[in-house]
């Protein structure tokens, strides 16, 4: 029955959205109360529920969201990003670009969290597309595919860190075959992928883009020679990149190096992803402006301008961990997971399953990881089942069919400026791509290792 409930609250959701227009962000709010009152929560709990789960959301987002939104468009509106753009098309060539936007995107997803790796780098896919003509979809659906699959796949990314924390897993391990996994996935669910989406949604690769984030990277235009240097603008770019990765060296090796306590905790804060954000935003601050003599005043004019640009973004992000929140209040979580008690399916293939069917009924990736780690963690005794591929099964079923109580489902269709059609022909289809793939490279894996 929870199932079922969960099922209508989604198509409930969608008639407020697409039948009758309604404001996406009030439609999120109100479908989490029907479905938290159909579930059967306490009445007392369920607005407790709603805001928690906003401010959960928030909590984590918020800060780097707008961080992020401000560090992008002040190296847009300084030229920085078009710099970059111009300087990745002369290096890879135009029939080459997206592969360079999906190994920028890589790398970057190694380090930054999906969120912020998105925020970084579409003022960047804009430009390039905007300069090239083409479509901005067409570089960004592939870019945000890397990010997905290093966030689902790779230390230091909080899902596959915790999960093989939980199954006792060599971290290490879980890195080189998740390399090895995340690849292949990437170019299968990126580049070749993007070729079929445009026939599944050909308007959101035709129409011009009018997306809350995109609007950071619709930047002034200036010459090459007025805009800062590649160097400079890159390292303001990336800098975020470096902090992060730093700090997650320092950590790793920490017992290595014998650090005081107090150096550790400082590293740490300073590796926070809203600590690096705000040195980040300083730091570009004065690389975009202060040393390029524009005044304060006209860079805190494009800070403002792009907070703005995300307000309903964020409102959206938040009530979207309403939805979440109130399926794991509702005991959601609970319920799938009595399903498969008892099961005698391959260890690999139940944990993907598990994990995908507590995603599709909750959201979270996150939780739903955690909670087939939980689930599996009893069934493993007695078998020989390689701890490393557990946690990539589990990582790939954890990512499954992002839709609507999903908070990354809503970061894509506002960051690309998509309706919800056009995000389930893309962003729903390229998710459940790369799951399968996982799944699919972890079990050849399994083969030799």
């Amino acid at each position: 029955m929870p199932l079922v409930i969960v099922a209508l609250g989604i198509v409930a959701l969608l008639v407020l959205i697409m039948k009758f227009n309604m404001n996406t962000f009030i439609s999120l709010v109100v479908v989490s109360f029907l479905i938290a009152l159909a579930l059967g929560m306490p009445i007392s709990e369920v607005v407790a529920s709603v805001q928690h789960g906003m401010g959960n959301t928030l909590g984590g987002i918020a800060l780097v969201f707008g961080l992020g939104a401000i560090l992008g468009k002040l190296i847009a509106d300084a030229g920085g990003a078009q710099r970059i753009a111009m300087t990745l098309i002369d290096k890879f060539g135009e029939k080459r670009i997206q592969w360079a936007v999906v190994t920028a995107g890589f790398i970057l997803g190694i380090a930054l969290f999906f969120e912020v790796g998105l925020v970084l780098l579409i003022p960047i896919v804009y430009q390039i597309s905007k300069h090239l003509k083409i479509s901005f979809l067409w570089l960004g659906l592939p870019m945000a595919t890397a990010l997905s699959v290093t966030h689902a796949f790779l230390p230091p990314h909080p899902g596959p860190t915790v999960i093989a924390q939980e199954f006792g897993a060599n971290v290490g391990l879980v890195l080189v075959y998740g390399l090895i996994i995340a690849i292949p996935t990437v170019i299968i669910a990126g580049p070749l992928f993007t070729k079929f989406a445009r026939k599944f949604a050909p308007s959101a690769f035709e129409r011009e883009v009018s997306g809350s984030m995109a609007s950071i990277g619709n930047a002034k235009q200036y010459k090459l020679e007025d805009t800062p240097g590649f160097g400079v603008s890159a390292f303001t770019a990336l800098f975020p990149v470096i902090l992060m990765a730093l700090s997650t060296i320092v950590t790793v090796f920490q017992d290595a190096l014998n650090l005081p306590v107090l150096l550790i905790d400082i590293v740490k804060m300073v590796g926070a992803p809203t600590t690096v954000m705000l040195l980040s935003v300083l730091l570009a601050i004065y690389t975009m402006g202060i040393a390029r003599k524009i005044p304060m005043k006209q860079l805190m004019q494009s800070a403002e301008t792009s907070i703005a640009s995300i307000g309903m973004m964020l409102l959206i992000l938040g009530a979207g961990g309403s939805l979440k929140q109130v399926l794991i209040d509702g005991g959601v979580g609970g319920y799938v997971a009595t399903i498969f008690e008892g099961s005698t399916i391959s260890p690999l293939i139940l944990a993907w399953l598990i994990a995908a069917v507590i995603r599709l009924a909750q959201g979270s990736a996150t939780v739903a990881a955690l909670t087939t780690a939980g689930l599996v963690i009893p069934m493993l005794s007695g078998t020989d089942v390689n701890l490393e591929l557990i946690v990539l099964a589990t990582g790939a079923g954890s990512i499954i069919a992002s839709h609507v109580n999903d908070t990354g489902f809503w970061i894509v269709k506002e960051s690309f400026g998509l309706t919800l059609k056009e995000t389930f022909a893309t962003w729903t289809v390229l998710e459940t791509l790369i799951s399968v793939c996982g799944l699919v490279f972890v079990l050849l894996l399994n083969l030799f290792v």
